[in-house]
């Protein structure tokens, strides 16, 4: 590490060493190595979840030095003050948190819609103000209630959030979760298949009520992702990926084939964050896995 203007800095050197240190990364992140910080490869805009680092102990500072020299866009769910560490990067915030909803008790908690709407504004004022085109709300669990009424109650906060949405440029986006992987912790979400979501958004009538879409989640929940995505497109405005089954990384140890979904999003017309969500596996580098998994998106 070596200390610029008062910052601690991940020299990029020291990274692509710790990275080349593999002889898995050697195919995948050869190219990568002559390039120069900020450079990005392929179409897509890619961004993170903060469990891509796993047990490694990196600040928001070396994170961010960490992305920017492998050529990521963005990070997701970065606190409001760290905003300026990513301006200084060249990195955006993909996706914030700031509706007051919890996987708990979420947007069908008709009780708490009041609470939620008030949240939910003060969260699209902040993400306007740093430049974040996504806020994430939580559809919540049922605890008896049926489908159709929690449908019935997500639209209703939605519909009433949405006008200020739009007026203010940012995405309120759900996030399917699965309810088969009991090790997710999801058991009981509501938005625990794809068409529910859609249904929701449709029923709003805004473009600014969108999916967070999830192919881990997808796949599980629905299967048939990459028509399901293309079919839908007008209501996504950000996509998480993790591998399938274990949630584990995007490369071949995933049943599914990520250089051809990225080809796809491609060709799409896809032009939002794409989010690797995925959890490193034990025993191997998080930073290997990182850079990898990035090369398997940017190939496109």
């Amino acid at each position: 590490m070596q200390v610029i203007r008062g910052r601690t800095h991940l020299s990029r050197r020291k990274l692509l060493a710790a990275l080349a240190a593999s002889p898995a990364l050697m195919a995948g992140f050869q190219a990568a190595q002559a390039l120069e910080p900020g450079v990005r490869q392929g179409t897509l805009r890619l961004s993170v979840m903060p469990q891509v680092w796993g047990d490694l102990d990196l600040g928001i500072e070396e994170r961010c030095e960490v992305l920017a020299a492998l050529g990521f866009a963005g990070m997701d769910l970065p606190q409001p003050d760290q905003i300026p560490i990513l301006d200084d990067h060249g990195l955006q915030p993909s996706m914030m948190v700031g509706t007051g909803t919890t996987f708990a008790d979420g947007l069908i908690r008709r009780e708490l819609h009041d609470r939620i709407e008030e949240a939910t504004h003060a969260g699209i004022e902040m993400c306007a103000s740093v430049g974040c085109p996504n806020l994430i709300a939580l559809p919540g669990e049922r605890r008896g209630m049926s489908r159709e009424e929690g449908a019935d109650h997500a639209v209703e906060i939605l519909s009433r959030v949405a006008p200020y949405a739009e007026e203010n440029g940012v995405y309120v986006c759900m996030e399917i979760t699965n309810s088969k992987v009991a090790a997710d912790n999801r058991t009981d979400q509501v938005f625990d298949d794809i068409e529910w979501g859609f249904d929701v958004c449709r029923r709003t009538g805004s473009p600014n009520i969108r999916i967070v879409y999830d192919f881990y989640h997808v796949q599980i929940a629905n299967g048939d992702v990459v028509r399901t995505m293309r079919d839908n497109l007008d209501l996504i405005c950000h996509v998480h990926v993790a591998g399938v089954p274990s949630r584990g990384e995007i490369d071949d140890t995933s049943e599914m084939n990520y250089s051809y979904i990225a080809r796809e999003i491609v060709d799409m017309g896809y032009e939002d964050f794409v989010a690797l969500e995925y959890r490193p596996t034990p025993g191997r580098n998080p930073l290997v896995s990182l850079a990898v998994c990035y090369d398997i998106m940017t190939s496109a």
